[in-house]
């Protein structure tokens, strides 16, 4: 979820079953630096001091504050806005796509395509959300803000233009598929 979504903020419980929180954060950290705060119970310093060297940002104790909990996470907001995947991430898609989420530069067959700001965010929450349908609500609210959500010509105007620019027949689609009356998905071409 923390790849496919790319939340501004990650809170991991320390009391998952089954999920080892410092090798969890690990791996969140392999691709992704978004701000991580381990909610914690009673651990010993070891723990908090495990959890903080696999590279959360920081802990709190349960039960808090809610006053304190809202402040610590502004200051870490604060102190890591502008972080998110590291600058390294570029992600293939087959059919010869690929998106640089850090430079917001989409390549077809090794070629840069040019993209408008709200084509590449369309886009862009197409294929974080790869084979699940996005209804047009949601992606008006998440491309054009919430104002839009009942706009659907929006959507429908931008989708075309983005099969035109990643595929040769835009009314045979390899990789945008409408669900008809719902939304679309975003499928890896084979």
């Amino acid at each position: 979820m923390v790849e496919t979504e790319t939340p501004d903020l990650v809170f991991i419980d320390s009391s998952l079953p089954d999920i080892d929180t410092p090798d969890l954060v690990s791996k969140i950290r392999e691709f992704s630096d978004v701000p991580l705060i381990i909610l914690s119970e009673s651990e010993t310093d070891m723990d908090r001091a495990r959890w903080l060297e696999s590279g959360a940002d920081e802990y709190v104790t349960k039960p808090f504050s809610p006053i304190e909990f809202l402040a610590r996470v502004k200051a870490l907001l604060r102190r890591t806005q502008g972080v998110g995947f590291k600058p390294e991430r570029i992600v293939s898609f087959g059919g010869g796509l690929s998106i640089n989420f850090s430079t917001h530069e989409v390549f077809l067959s090794g070629k840069r395509v040019k993209l408008t700001p709200t084509e590449y965010r369309l886009l862009s929450e197409l294929v974080r959300n790869e084979g699940r349908v996005i209804t047009h609500r949601s992606l008006l609210e998440k491309v054009w803000g919430s104002e839009y959500v009942t706009d659907f010509g929006f959507t429908k105007r931008y989708i075309c233009r983005l099969r035109q620019k990643l595929q040769n027949d835009s009314h045979h689609p390899r990789m945008i598929h409408n669900e008809h009356g719902v939304g679309y998905k975003f499928t890896k071409p084979t």
